[in-house]
C-alpha cells in the first residue's frame, strides 16, 4: 500500500506557484538592473555598492573577511578579489585581523565613504523605481517579515559539495 507524499510535495496552487515564480524571476532581475543603474549613474558595481554599505555599517569599524563576504552573498574568495581591487581604488583597506594572524579584515577609507554617498542617490532611484513602486498597497513590514524568513536561511551544502569537501 502507498504512502502519501509528505506535505512538501503537494503541488502549488495557482497563487503559489504564481507568487513563487515571480520571487525567483525577481532575485535574478532585480540585482541585474540596480547592477546596471549604478555602473552606469556612478561607476560602481552592485557588489561594490553592498561591501560598501556593509563596511559603513560594521560596528567598531573593520569587519573580518568571512563577515563582509556573509553579508555580500559572495563567496569568500569573490569577496577576497573584490576587496584587493577596491583597496587599489583606496576605498578600502585591508589589515590583518587584531590577535588572529590568519584572519584579514577591510575597513572603508575616506575615499570610499566619500564614494558610497555619491552612489546613495542611484542606488535609492533605482530601488525605488524596479521594487518600492510595485508594492503600493502592501504591508511592507509583513512583507520584510516574510521574506526575511526565507531569505536569510542559507543552503546547507548536497552531498556533492560534502564529498568534494571531504576528498580535497
Amino acid at each position: 500500500m502507498k504512502q502519501e507524499p509528505p506535505a512538501r510535495t503537494i503541488p502549488l496552487d495557482r497563487d503559489e506557484e504564481a507568487a513563487w515564480r515571480a520571487i525567483a524571476r525577481a532575485v535574478l532581475v532585480v540585482p541585474k538592473t540596480l547592477d546596471a543603474d549604478l555602473l552606469a549613474g556612478c561607476g560602481l558595481s552592485l557588489a561594490e555598492y553592498i561591501v560598501l554599505v556593509n563596511l559603513s555599517e560594521a560596528p567598531g569599524g573593520p569587519m573580518r573577511m568571512n563577515e563582509l563576504a556573509a553579508q555580500s552573498t559572495l563567496s569568500a574568495s569573490g569577496v577576497t578579489r573584490l576587496v584587493e581591487r577596491m583597496e587599489r581604488q583606496g576605498l578600502v583597506v585591508r589589515e590583518q585581523a587584531a590577535g588572529d594572524g590568519r584572519g584579514m579584515t577591510a575597513a572603508l577609507t575616506e575615499e570610499g565613504l566619500e564614494r558610497l554617498h555619491e552612489a546613495y542617490p542611484y542606488a535609492l532611484a533605482s530601488v525605488r523605481t524596479n521594487v518600492i513602486d510595485h508594492l503600493d498597497g502592501l504591508d511592507l513590514a509583513t512583507l520584510a517579515k516574510a521574506v526575511g524568513s526565507f531569505a536569510t536561511a542559507g543552503p546547507e551544502p548536497g552531498p556533492r559539495r560534502r564529498a568534494r569537501r571531504t576528498a580535497a
